[in-house]
């Protein structure tokens, strides 16, 4: 399995789940319906139609608290 990088903003309680390199263009997103997930997540493609990253707002109660943990901090927290 390859590796996935995973970050997260504790104090935007955001995560962000990248399938590609960071550096890679978001050319769409497509946010989830809000109502139907009970928050949001958007969906990233780049300009050939692949997902390249979910970003999960509300990420302390939509995704695993060990995945959070293992995440790199991107907040001002993070030392």
């Amino acid at each position: 399995m390859a590796d996935l990088r995973v970050t997260y903003d504790r104090q935007a309680n955001a995560a962000y789940v990248y399938f590609s390199d960071p550096g890679v263009n978001v050319a769409r997103c497509y946010p989830c319906d809000p109502v139907a997930v009970d928050g949001m997540i958007n969906l990233d493609f780049d300009d050939q139609g692949c997902l390249v990253g979910i970003e999960v707002l509300d990420a302390s109660s939509k995704l695993p608290r060990h995945l959070l943990s293992a995440a790199e901090r991107i907040d001002h927290e993070a030392t």
